[in-house]
Formats: C-alpha cells, sequence, structure tokens
C-alpha cells in the first residue's frame, strides 16, 4: 500500500507540474481567409505559441486536420525554441481542392511533457470560382469621418452605447458578415504632406480609453471595442482592428512609430480577445502610389509605403505571429504601380481594393484591374479581398445602394476569396436592431440582401445534392 501511495502521491505529482506547465502557455490559431472558402483558395495556416513562463522552452508543434493522428498530419516543427516570455510563429499553406465539406484543423504544442492544442473550424464548399458569392464581413465605423458624407445617420452612430454596438455586431452575425474591420481607432482629419502633427503633437481622438493621447471622441460608447470583440466572442466573428487615425495617406516615419505605440496599446489591452483576427491599417492610399503632391513627391512616398509595411508587419509578428495586417487602396490607376505593389505586397499579409465597379473613364475595366491584383498577390504570396461598396452618394450623402448592384457585383467579380463591404453601420440595419442608423432605407437593404443569401445558400445545397 505504501508503494501505491507513492506511485499516486508521483502521478499527482506530475499532473500538477504538467498543468502548471500548461498554465504558461497558449497557443493561437488563424486562417486566412477565415471559414467559409470554397475549394479553390490556398489556405494561409497561422499559429502562434506563447511561453509566458521565466525560461526558454523547447516546442514540437503540429498541424492537424480533424483528427490527431499520423494518417491526419498536414505539417510539422520541432525543436522550436521559444525564449521566455516570449512567442513564434508557425506558417503553413495548403490548397482547399481536396477538401469539400467541414473540417477541423487541429494545432498542438508539446513541451516538456505538457501539450497545449487549440482548434478552428473550416467549411470549405464546392465550387468553380474562388468567392463564396456573398458579403463575408463589412467595416464598422464607431463615427465617420465626413460628417457630410454621414449625414442621414452619423449623429445617431455617436449615441450608440455597447449594448447598441452589441446589437450591431448582432445583425451582422445574422446575415453571415462574421468578419468585422473596425474603420479606425482614433479620428484624425489630417493628410498627408499637410500635416505638422511631428511639430506640434498628435491631437486625434480615442475611441477608447487610451493612455497614450489624452483626446476622447464624442460618441457614447466608452468603450466600443470591448463591447464590439466581446460579443464577436461569443458568436465565433472575426474582428481587424482599425490602427488608425494618424492622417490620411501618411505612411511616413513618424506614421510608423504612432502606429506601432497605437498597435502595442491595442495588443495589451484586446488581445486575449479570440474574435481578435488581425490588424487593419486605416490610412488607405490610392492605387497608383502616387499622393496628392503628384510626381514630385511619387519616388519618396512609394519607398515610405514600402518601409511602413515591411517594419510594421516585423513589430506586428512580435507581438502576435500569427495577425494578418490588411490594406484597403482605392483600385483605380494602379496600372502606374504595377512595379511598386509587389514590393509592397511581400510585407502585406491582405490587399482589399475598393471601387472595381466605377473605374473612371480612360482606365483598365474593374475586371482588368482585379486580375492584375491577383496576379501581383499570388506571385508576392499574399491575399486579395475585395471591399464592395454598399452605399452610393446622394448629394455627397452615403445612403444604402440598391440590393440590385450588390448583387452585379458579386456576380460580376468571381475571383475574390472573401469579399467586405463598405460599410454596415448606417448602410444596413437589422429590424430587431433597437437603433437603427440610417432608418427604414437600410432595414430594406438588410432583408434584401438577406434574402439573396438564403436563396444563394439553397442553390449552392441543391447543386451539392
Amino acid at each position: 500500500m505504501k508503494r501505491n501511495r507513492g506511485w499516486l502521491t508521483a502521478l499527482l505529482i506530475a499532473l500538477f507540474l504538467a498543468s502548471a506547465s500548461a498554465q504558461h502557455q497558449t497557443v493561437r490559431l488563424e486562417l486566412i481567409p477565415p471559414s467559409p472558402v470554397t475549394d479553390k483558395v490556398i489556405l494561409d495556416i497561422r499559429g502562434a505559441v506563447e511561453n509566458d513562463g521565466d525560461s526558454e522552452r523547447q516546442y514540437a508543434i503540429s498541424l492537424y486536420l480533424d483528427r490527431e493522428t499520423p494518417a491526419a498530419l498536414l505539417h510539422t516543427e520541432n525543436k522550436k525554441k521559444v525564449p521566455a516570455h516570449g512567442n513564434i510563429g508557425i506558417y503553413y499553406r495548403h490548397s482547399t481542392e481536396q477538401w469539400a465539406g467541414q473540417h477541423r484543423l487541429i494545432m498542438t504544442a508539446t513541451s516538456a511533457g505538457s501539450r497545449v492544442r487549440v482548434v478552428r473550424q473550416l467549411d470549405v464548399l464546392r465550387s468553380q470560382i474562388r468567392s463564396t458569392r456573398t458579403i463575408d464581413g463589412a467595416w464598422v465605423g464607431i463615427a465617420h469621418w465626413s460628417d457630410e458624407e454621414g449625414r442621414p445617420w452619423n449623429s445617431t452612430i455617436r449615441k450608440l452605447t455597447e449594448a447598441d454596438w452589441r446589437q450591431q455586431i448582432r445583425g451582422m452575425h445574422s446575415l453571415g458578415m462574421d468578419t468585422v474591420v473596425i474603420q479606425e481607432s482614433f479620428r484624425n482629419q489630417e493628410y498627408y504632406g499637410r500635416n505638422s502633427i511631428s511639430s506640434t503633437g498628435y491631437k486625434g481622438l480615442a475611441y477608447y480609453p487610451s493612455a497614450l493621447f489624452p483626446g476622447r471622441a464624442q460618441v457614447a460608447a466608452h468603450d466600443a471595442l470591448e463591447a464590439i470583440l466581446s460579443e464577436a466572442d461569443k458568436l465565433q466573428m472575426n474582428v481587424f482592428l482599425g490602427v488608425g487615425m494618424y492622417a490620411w495617406f501618411d505612411f511616413g516615419a513618424d506614421s510608423l512609430a504612432w502606429h506601432k505605440k497605437v498597435a502595442q496599446e491595442l495588443w495589451q489591452r484586446y488581445g486575449h480577445h479570440p474574435s481578435f483576427y488581425g490588424w487593419y491599417v486605416s490610412e488607405e492610399t490610392y492605387g497608383s502610389l502616387i499622393p496628392d503632391e503628384g510626381d514630385a513627391a511619387k519616388e519618396r512616398y512609394r519607398q515610405e509605403v514600402i518601409t511602413f509595411f515591411r517594419e510594421f508587419q516585423a513589430f506586428c509578428r512580435k507581438l502576435a505571429p500569427e495577425k494578418p495586417i490588411m490594406l484597403a487602396p482605392n483600385a483605380h490607376g494602379m496600372l502606374m504601380s504595377q512595379d511598386v505593389w509587389p514590393l509592397v505586397l511581400e510585407h502585406l499579409d491582405i490587399v482589399c481594393p475598393f471601387a472595381f465597379h466605377r473605374m473612371p473613364e480612360g482606365d483598365i475595366t474593374g475586371e482588368q484591374s482585379a486580375q492584375i491584383w491577383q496576379a501581383m498577390c499570388d506571385k508576392a504570396g499574399g491575399h486579395l479581398w475585395m471591399d464592395m461598396e454598399a452605399f452610393l452618394f446622394d448629394d455627397n450623402a452615403l445612403v444604402p445602394r440598391p440590393i440590385v448592384g450588390l448583387i452585379q457585383d458579386l456576380q460580376r467579380f468571381p475571383n475574390f476569396e472573401k469579399i467586405l463591404c463598405y460599410q454596415y453601420s448606417g448602410i444596413f440595419n437589422s429590424p430587431e436592431t433597437k437603433v437603427q442608423p440610417g432608418g427604414h432605407p437600410t432595414v430594406v437593404l438588410y432583408r434584401d440582401y438577406l434574402e439573396y443569401r438564403q436563396h444563394h445558400r439553397s442553390d449552392k445545397l441543391t447543386q451539392a445534392n
């Protein structure tokens, strides 16, 4: 009996030590693009292992499809050293061509007798095209940058409470818009080449309780970002946090330093949320990569953009190796920068251009632009998503675009692996939502798109059977 008690004691101690060891380890897993996807994409599988302990650890990290067996092993990396209070990333790409159906992607990390794991669901749709032909997500703005553009709804959005923002997120989820892009975390209406921030200091206003800068935007919600992320956690949605606004189109050295500070604070405040999917750089840029100052500033500006994303990506990967970075440039004018964008895309995980459907006269067609963007992304190993405009201009004000226009875009551009729309706030509203920025027209668009989506899903199921 003494020997039995000794064996039991040793087992309990071992289990306790393994449990204590596991408490100092965190694993995360992201899929780019996130589920659902078609069987015509290259899936970017990214993992991270965090070692919060006080000593270096060595890991064996493995990726599996559906079950943890040798036959289901996709990829493994052994003897990966993670420093104390540090992390490491794992990156693997795989075609979805043979994966039609519902799956689980599993990542395990084993070290010194302890094992931690994380699982992501993956739905792969059988398809003839890359796109799901649905709107997979949308931007939300805590308030719109232009009161003129936001005239029908901006004053109402400013009054949304944390509870109201949770309702907005539930409305998105009920439409299958499960990727949320928060437009910006700060409001600062300045422009590249026309601001004096470097000498006078940053005067932007935060949409969350920032310790970096004292100014707070005039909105009712104390922390809309927390409300959005916590609701998205419950619904298993994905949220890009908007790192911006420093100044429109500004990717200079001071802007880079500001973005690093803000990204670090956002990670410290919100990094624990499972829905925190990635980083969105709010500043935008022209497809031509030519600033408003014209050709005289072109070369300097382009080098600033390349340097910005090279250094910002490296910085963000130290914070969270698996989180992608996304930029939404204008699709217009990119024939003038085909030799430059590949250098940017080497350090930009997702590019999500907008305005393909309204290319200016004399430019290439939207389809031609999309093909060139796709070729550049394929070469760089990046991801091309679409920022589809869900609005029309009515005397400079943004109003809901009729459903026929959205369907035309979904049919016209079949090659985007994900389609997001600008924007949900003030353009769509569930009839169940208590506060409806933009009023009745937004509910009409919501219902029209919901009907389209339901019919589209029925057609898919019929084809599958």
